[in-house]
């Protein structure tokens, strides 16, 4: 069975970590791929010849192609396996004084001539090298991580009917100088939990290398001792703030003590603080927070001269990335097949949204913001609409429809209404109605086009006395019309319409009843 393609995000927080001189068994931790993976992407990456700048600048798609086809191939090429049989003596011999890469590929050109060049032979050295040296990680370096959980204690609101209902409150602590967040949200939903972390950061001012939740079902999909699985939506934002993911691991307490810590401290500095004061909504409850929280990080250490706020400015503002200057905005995403009218359905608005018709029966992943749905299949975008929340229309890019199903997007209610208009003012009043016995106009497109078709076959006269028919009956709709025509009731006499009375001497006339 083939391995299961990376997915790009993963890929990218692999190469920027690996620049950045993190060793592989440091990378395994963090991220959770296992280390002869990873050691495969990065000799990828070596044999692409690109920097970092080049890679983080291409797109999904054309990572997806670099990574899984033609390069992979020419990795594990025959010519690069006796390379990599010859690597580890090679770079044995480079610790001996006198030893160049430059002598040792000039010995391996006079055994092997067709060989690597001095780049490519450089580049797998470089990259066997780095790989058979991990860094160790040392705990609370300045920028280093950001721990975030939620308290066990939850917050309340009040409403203006005297009840209440519990709200979560959120806590982000960096490890260096104990710098602390706080703020109360309606969940721990994903949605949630982005949107305060985001909150963090900005008030931490940058970003740091990594962030590390506990296992919360917003954050991590599947929990694991050894290799958790992110929450796709979670492993997005933390793409878009270049940072790294690094869940706690499962039963190990440690792994997140500095943050369980802040909590204890938080319920003595701030819900007390907050005892007794009763608040209507998020935004008067954080008000109420953010005072109590500067004291809190302002206050000097136990035993020290020097408090949170002060450690931070002095030793962890400057080691912190710079921040996105771009808010992240939440993107939903389903999978989807192409329908055979060339659309997609988002079904969180019953709304539709055209994608190149090539693509009809294809699974697609809709991806959708408060403002914006795009198409993907395959990595690639396919399409990309402003976001519609009307129920049961459609969203339409000519470009994506087949020349010959272009001329559809030109119907509308007006169009119909006139042309009806100009073959009879019957059939002008009965298209409006048909128009208005369907709950969505589109619904009744085809059956105004079939109708309007009998001018041509039947003649203008018929159509006329058939609308005429069908509105007497209160039936609107093709099948009553065109079974009308076909048996000819157009040509008999209403039975609202008068029929003529024989003059006779026996039959009164109306003066007789006054």
């Amino acid at each position: 069975m083939s391995n299961k393609p990376i997915k790009m995000n993963r890929l990218r927080q692999i190469i920027r970590l690996y620049c950045q001189g993190t060793g592989i068994k440091t990378i395994q931790g963090m991220i959770g791929i296992s280390r002869n993976t990873i050691k495969k992407y990065v000799r990828i990456w070596h044999t692409l010849g690109i920097s970092h700048e080049e890679f983080g600048a291409k797109r999904d798609s054309e990572l997806a192609v670099l990574f899984t086809t033609s390069v992979a191939k020419t990795v594990n090429s025959p010519r690069m396996q006796e390379l990599e049989i010859l690597l580890p003596e090679y770079c044995k011999r480079l610790k001996k004084k006198g030893v160049t890469r430059d002598m040792l590929h000039a010995e391996y050109i006079e055994k092997h001539p067709d060989g690597y060049g001095r780049s490519r032979f450089n580049n797998a050295v470089h990259t066997y090298l780095q790989l058979s040296r991990p860094v160790m990680h040392i705990d609370h370096k300045a920028g280093d991580k950001m721990y975030i959980d939620f308290t066990g204690t939850k917050l309340q609101l009040t409403t203006p009917e005297d009840t209440t209902h519990d709200v979560e409150v959120f806590v982000a602590i960096l490890g260096c100088s104990q710098l602390t967040y706080v703020e109360a949200v309606e969940s721990q939903r994903k949605e949630d939990l982005i949107k305060a972390c985001e909150n963090a950061l900005h008030y931490f001012g940058g970003v740091p290398s990594a962030i590390v939740p506990d296992n919360l079902r917003s954050a991590v999909t599947r929990g694991s001792k050894y290799e958790a699985i992110l929450n796709d939506e979670f492993a997005s934002f933390a793409e878009h703030y270049s940072v790294t993911i690094v869940p706690a691991r499962v039963y190990k307490p440690r792994d997140k003590s500095l943050v369980e810590g802040a909590v204890k401290l938080i319920y003595r500095s701030i819900y007390a603080r907050l005892e007794g004061r009763r608040f209507s909504d998020l935004e008067s409850l954080n008000s109420a927070i953010r005072p109590a929280l500067e004291i809190h990080n302002n206050k000097p250490f136990s035993g020290r001269t020097y408090s949170r706020r002060e450690q931070f400015e002095e030793i962890e503002r400057e080691a912190l990335g710079s921040l996105n200057p771009l808010r992240y905005e939440v993107n939903k995403q389903v999978m989807v097949t192409v329908m055979k009218n060339g659309y997609v359905r988002l079904g969180e608005d019953i709304h539709y949204y055209s994608v190149p018709y090539n693509y009809i029966g294809k699974k697609v992943k809709v991806l959708y913001t408060s403002i914006a749905v795009k198409v993907y299949y395959q990595y690639t975008l396919i399409a990309s609409h402003g976001r519609v929340r009307i129920k049961y229309r459609y969203t339409t890019d000519e470009n994506h429809l087949a020349s010959q199903h272009r001329f559809l997007t030109e119907w509308s209610p007006e169009k119909f209404i006139q042309q009806a208009e100009a073959i009879h003012d019957d059939v002008g009043r009965y298209i409006t109605k048909v128009l208005e016995h369907k709950v969505y106009p589109e619904q009744a497109y085809k059956s105004c086009s079939g109708i309007l078709s009998f001018a041509r076959r039947v003649g203008a006269g018929r159509l006329a006395d058939a609308c005429r028919w069908a509105d007497n009956l209160g039936q609107y709709n093709y099948p009553v019309i065109e079974e009308i025509l076909k048996k000819r009731l157009d040509q008999l006499q209403h039975e609202d319409e008068p029929a003529s009375i024989p003059t006779h001497n026996n039959i009164r006339g109306k003066e007789y009843y006054q």
